[in-house]
């Protein structure tokens, strides 16, 4: 199994900047994808970005393409969220999340195809 758990969420206004980070354990990191996803109630959860083992790649939903930005450190085991310039809309909890690497990068956008969650952390932006 592998373990995942958020933090840095919050309450901040509108244009305002957060970092959220993930920390993982139980199984080699490097071996994963890891993504962000996001989810208010009464919705399904949407893919907000991943990227790859090595860092070469990553992969953003277009609402989020230019404002937010997905890194990670494979030595610490832990991937980050950089959300700029947050908008009332991206008020959601959101979940970090990871799977296996796969050719058909299009599953990647998918947060069904996600194998481990962590429990989430709150994002509230306020207008």
């Amino acid at each position: 199994q592998l373990q995942l758990v958020e933090s840095g969420g919050g309450l901040v206004q509108a244009g305002a900047s957060l970092r959220l980070s993930c920390a993982a354990s139980g199984r080699t990191f490097s071996n994963y994808v890891m993504g962000w996803c996001r989810q208010v109630p009464g919705k399904e959860r949407g893919f907000v970005a991943a990227i790859t083992w090595s860092s070469a790649t990553t992969y953003y939903s277009d609402s989020e393409k230019g404002r937010f930005t997905i890194s990670r450190d494979n030595a610490k085991n832990t991937v980050q969220l950089q959300m700029n310039d947050l908008k009332p809309e991206d008020t959601a909890a959101y979940y970090c999340a990871a799977r296996r690497q796969t050719i058909w990068t299009v599953d990647y956008y998918s947060s069904g195809t996600y194998e481990y969650w962590g429990r989430g952390t709150q994002v509230t932006v306020s207008s």
